[in-house]
């Protein structure tokens, strides 16, 4: 830089000081403004708290199938101090004598050596696990929110506190990840940061690392990122209505509706689906043994459903969803994506199956092989994201990923320290520059791909447009 320009310089700082809190940090490197610089830094500054929490969440939820195995050992395994055999039926039925006001959701039916389990709930919205022996004896029973795997499945996608404010905060996060990740790739080849310098320092040093590290893991954090969204409230409801509205390449029978919390152990891509009715036959109770019955209802049992499912290929582990009402049917699923220790099976084994609650008769069955190349695809990248689609690797793959993602965020944030200024913000400097077609054209795109990544720079847009205008005049005077 030209001796003659040094004074106006200060004079600019000078003026920044007095009339903003923070100062704007002038580059003597860089003389043009850099936009898309000053983005990057913006958004990874402020999502920095979330991706951390939902690193280190997503590194708690990689094990926990092995976490649960170990302190819930006597749920999961161990027989209950009642002895003799009952049927399941009699089971369900002292469940509902037991827990009066609960109503029953589904049974997880495992295969050995885990213990079934019941899932309970009421209508002020708790949940309880009742988990019965080979006899269907009683052994145990947790409440569904504290669990190991639950309690980490909501602080990561919700922050434990839930409510639609915070699941989209969440969602954001994710959207403006992917921005991070694209930005700052075009960064680290456009600033030239892998090149080697002779001159040392520790801003270069970190600033290098933080490069480095960001190109090696952009592609996983990218794909663990795509992954996540089909649970995410918004574009959850987007990815659904897309795979609605394009059956050749999505899922023709899928709904535009975010999952209920009973289907959880459902197959991602017939959670939404519309299930089928079912007819009851007001002469059904007279039509044999009450033993085919749960009470006077004419629905059908347990362990008839159980066999029903038998008779159509459907082995352990499934879960059997109940009729919320009396055209529900019972629905048996095996998912790659249950959430639930000893019950997630390859994606290939998925299936969905729909009995009519009354006559047991199979009224529909969706399997892997029905769905689109979308339902295809989040069948393989949920438990990818989740960490069991290939079993231990891919646990140990994710946690390097994430472990290699926070020491990205430390290198970003260390070189922003050495480089910062006392009393300062130092972030990218600001020029009367206009912003680049080029980046316009690209946040609209992202924006359109991202409906919500793209309202959210609508605020961003108009924070900017005032600062440049406030800039602008500090700069004319």
């Amino acid at each position: 830089m030209s001796f003659p320009y040094c004074n106006l310089f200060q004079k600019i700082i000078t003026l920044i000081r007095t009339y903003t809190l923070f100062e704007i940090e002038v580059e003597y490197m860089n003389k043009s403004f850099n936009p898309l610089r000053r983005l990057h830094f913006y958004a990874a500054f402020f999502i920095t708290p979330l991706l951390l929490t939902l690193s280190l969440t997503g590194i708690g939820y990689l094990f926990f199938t092995n976490v649960e195995i170990n302190i819930y050992h006597d749920e999961f395994f161990n027989d209950s101090a009642t002895k003799g055999h009952q049927s399941l039926d009699d089971a369900i039925q002292e469940i509902r004598d037991v827990y009066k006001g609960y109503d029953i959701q589904k049974i997880s039916i495992m295969d050995e050596p885990y213990n079934n389990r019941v899932t309970i709930g009421n209508e002020d919205g708790d949940s309880r696990y009742i988990f019965l022996d080979e006899h269907n004896q009683r052994v145990a029973n947790q409440n569904a929110k504290y669990t190991y795997s639950n309690v980490l499945r909501e602080t990561h996608s919700s922050l434990f506190v839930g409510g639609s404010f915070v699941n989209y905060l969440v969602e954001l996060a994710a959207c403006w990840t992917i921005f991070i990740i694209i930005s700052g790739i075009y960064l680290t080849f456009k600033s030239k940061a892998l090149k080697p310098t002779k001159k040392k320092s520790s801003f270069l040093f970190n600033r290098r690392l933080h490069a480095i590290i960001g190109l090696i893991i952009a592609v996983p954090i990218f794909i663990i990122v795509l992954t996540g969204l089909p649970w995410s409230t918004f574009m959850g409801k987007q990815i659904n209505q897309f795979a609605e509205d394009h059956p050749k390449i999505g899922y023709s029978a899928l709904k535009a509706n975010p999952p209920e919390s009973e289907d959880n152990e459902l197959p991602w891509a017939t959670r939404t689906r519309e299930k089928p009715s079912s007819k009851k036959d007001p002469h059904a109770e007279h039509h044999g043994s009450t033993s085919n019955v749960i009470g006077s209802d004419g629905q059908q049992s347990l362990e008839n459903i159980i066999a029903d499912a038998k008779e159509n290929g459907i082995k352990k582990p499934f879960s059997i969803v109940y009729p919320t009402d009396e055209k529900g049917v019972f629905t048996v699923s095996k998912s790659s994506n249950t959430g639930v220790t000893g019950l997630d099976v390859p994606p290939k084994e998925e299936t969905t199956a729909y009995f009519d609650q009354y006559s047991g008769k199979l009224l529909d069955k969706v399997d892997y092989d029905d769905y689109g190349i979308i339902g295809k695809w989040f069948s393989f990248g949920i438990p990818l994201h989740e960490g069991h689609l290939f079993g231990t690797a891919n646990k140990i793959i994710n946690l390097l990923v994430c472990l290699a993602f926070i020491g990205g965020i430390t290198f970003g944030f260390l070189s922003w320290m050495k480089r910062k200024k006392s009393n300062s913000f130092s972030a990218p400097a600001r020029t009367n520059n206009r912003i680049p077609i080029v980046l316009i054209v690209f946040l609209i795109i992202l924006g359109i791909t991202m409906p919500l990544f793209g309202l959210s720079l609508i605020p961003v847009a108009i924070i900017e447009f005032f600062l440049w205008k406030r800039h602008k005049r500090l700069n004319t005077v």
